[in-house]
């Protein structure tokens, strides 16, 4: 077999269905987010202004977090050592879980390297430790969900996005005895849609099932203390077990789990992709530390998030772009053909100095092609206004129809 002939032929046919991914390397700027460094293919550099960071708050470069992660690297070192098991347990990394844990309101917490590989290592093993379990799986769940549930082996059963009444139905179709989980995420971070979690609950609860939930696009944005949705509609109690992100509204890196001790401890002692891999480096989890104890300290950078997140849709809806009515932070604007979108964020970027990253398939469905636009607190007026005129240009030019998002 020719196998670059055959890896030349993948590489092609996603160039032409418009799927291939371009990296544009970028270098940020402490003190000046959302501006960032291009580095050019021909060497140059231009600063850009990003709109599609998922540090949301903008406090991956803060000087407390920077701070904090300067003196435990001077203190420790860079690496962790080992695993969590053979050294790669350090100061830092149990005080972050306990604090994690207490954001939650549960008792215990468990870091990984990240949102994806918690996903992963949660799922897979209680899927695999309960007898003849049954997992249901909202149809918009992340990838990481999907993969853990498939590692898991257990039954799957996909219910309709958001929909708890198709839940119900597929919950009354199995057993009563076998045990189950019911998988689904608050903020889902393609349409910005938020879950009907109450209602979900009820139904898990209706069949005494296990409740798990990826709060990675809510965590550190939503709720009093930045606990998620869950949090901010008192929910929280009702949920097994709450998956989050350390690299988002946090600004640096990891995932996390809470929950109960007993089943924060059989993740941490049965997960395969937890138990086999070099924890954190400690001044990553000092960081992490530092930045979600400034996050729930500082309610005012997650009102003007919000603030801005409703000015720039109102802005979309004003000048006929075609924004998703999402209730939340994440603000697609709807393109629907591959090559157009990947062109218009090209054209955003060498002609505008604008950099959103154009989202196709397999992120979305076919047809579904978006530009993926989050405003952040750091995000002016004038930065809203100059993308507004942008986008109005650049769609001209291109021939991207401004109409409903619907």
């Amino acid at each position: 077999m020719d196998y670059e002939a055959t890896f030349q032929t993948i590489l092609s046919t996603m160039r032409q269905d418009g799927r291939y991914r371009n990296f544009i390397t970028l270098e940020r700027i402490v003190g000046a987010f959302p501006t960032a460094r291009w580095h050019r293919p021909d060497g140059t550099v231009q600063n850009v202004t990003i709109w599609c960071s998922n540090d949301y708050l903008g406090i991956g470069q803060h000087p407390v977090i920077v701070g904090e992660m300067h003196e435990a690297l001077d203190r420790m070192g860079a690496g962790a050592g080992g695993t969590r098991n053979i050294s790669g347990t350090t100061r830092p990394h149990v005080e972050l879980e306990a604090e994690l844990a207490d954001l939650h309101g549960k008792d215990a917490a468990l870091v990984f390297t990240s949102g994806w590989i918690s996903n992963l290592a949660t799922l897979g093993t209680l899927g695999q430790v309960l007898p003849n379990c049954a997992i249901f799986s909202d149809a918009l769940n992340h990838n990481s969900m999907i993969e853990g549930i498939r590692r898991s082996g257990a039954e799957r059963f996909i219910f309709k996005h958001n929909d708890a009444a198709h839940l119900d139905a597929l919950m009354s179709s199995i057993d009563p005895d076998r045990p189950k989980i019911v998988a689904f995420e608050s903020v889902y971070s393609m349409d910005g849609d938020i879950a009907p979690i109450a209602e979900l609950c009820d139904v898990a609860e209706k069949y005494g099932a296990i409740t798990y939930l990826d709060e990675v696009h809510a965590v550190g944005l939503y709720g009093p203390h930045g606990g998620g949705i869950a949090e901010r509609e008192g929910l929280a109690d009702r949920i097994t077990i709450i998956e989050g992100t350390l690299a988002k509204a946090f600004g640096v890196m990891g995932g996390y789990i809470a929950g109960s001790t007993a089943l924060i401890d059989v993740i941490r002692s049965l997960g395969s992709s937890f138990i086999f891999t070099t924890s954190l480096c400690p001044h990553i989890a000092a960081g992490a530390l530092a930045a979600i104890r400034h996050v729930r300290a500082t309610p005012t950078l997650r009102h003007e998030l919000m603030a801005n997140a409703e000015r720039l849709k109102a802005m979309f809806v004003n000048a006929g772009l075609p924004v998703l009515d999402s209730p939340s932070h994440i603000l697609p604007l709807m393109v629907r053909d591959a090559h157009l979108c990947r062109r218009l964020s090209e054209t955003l970027l060498h002609e505008h100095g604008m950099y959103v990253q154009p989202i196709n398939y397999p992120t979305v469905p076919a047809g579904q092609e978006r530009l993926r636009i989050t405003p952040t607190p750091f995000h002016t007026e004038e930065h809203m206004h100059n993308l507004i005129a942008a986008l109005l240009v650049a769609g001209r030019q291109l021939g991207w129809p401004l109409s409903s998002a619907s």
